[in-house]
Formats: structure tokens, sequence, C-alpha cells
């Protein structure tokens, strides 16, 4: 798995035309699922993004984790993350997981977050969504479950 994590002021996800979820401060990630991914890489990817110490302390230093800071976590699925950009101009998708593997790992993560205690909003799986957001900092991160 594969995810962006980025610290926000706040953020929120519109599906279908209404708003499914919306945080305060906190951290947005948005989530790719590849083919090798399982229950494994789903619990790892929930321990890092919690435990990461990416949240200012008192002096100024990246020296916190969103379990530290209670931070609130909105979680959106993202595929295209998954791409090999490596060849041509079009993106190859083929190293993401299928739908039906992919959806079964996100909500996994989704539930291992929400095992923290943080409060935890989400997008719709497959759905075209629109996200907006105030990052914070600007502090952005590129994690993997391995």
């Amino acid at each position: 798995m594969i995810a962006v994590l980025q610290r926000v002021q706040n953020a929120s996800v519109r599906a279908g035309g209404r708003v499914v979820g919306e945080i305060g401060p906190g951290l947005l990630i948005f989530v790719g699922v590849k083919k090798e991914d399982g229950a494994a890489q789903a619990a790892a990817l929930a321990r890092k993004v919690t435990g990461l110490r990416i949240f200012n302390d008192d002096a100024g230093k990246m020296n916190l984790s969103a379990i530290d800071v209670q931070a609130s976590l909105l979680v959106v699925s993202q595929f295209t993350l998954c791409a090999d950009t490596s060849r041509g101009r079009r993106p190859s998708f083929d190293p993401a997981a299928p739908p039906e593997i992919a959806e079964k790992l996100y909500e996994q993560f989704v539930a291992e977050l929400r095992k923290t205690a943080l409060p935890v909003e989400t997008g719709v799986f497959r759905a075209h969504m629109e996200v907006s957001l105030v990052n914070d900092g600007p502090v952005t991160f590129l994690c993997d479950s391995f």
C-alpha cells in the first residue's frame, strides 16, 4: 500500500454533490492499494501513519505523532498512486489491485486507524470525488507499507 499524507488545517471530500467527510486539524491521507498488498500491509501502514512524528511540539520541531496530538484523519482512496509512469506518456495502472480486493484492504486500513480512537472520516470508494484542503506547512509525505 502507498499513501500520501498531508498535514492540514482542515480538509473535506465531496461525492455526489454532498460532503461525505470533513476534518479540522489533522491528516488528509490518500491511499492506493497494489496487487501484492494484503492485511499485513494495511495494518503496517496504519501504524506508520498514526505513529509518524510529523506534528510540531512546543519548540516547533516535528516530534509528535497523530496519536500524540489527537489529530483527525480523512482517508481518500486513490488508485492512481499505484500507477507506473516509468515508460511513455500514458500511466499504466497494472500495479494497482483490482477494485474488489482494493476496497477490502482500504476498509481494513480504515478499521485499523479507527482502533486508535482518533476521529476518522472517509471518502467514497470508486466514486468521483472533490477534495478540498488547507495544507499546514506545507507538510506532505509519501509512505508505503514496507
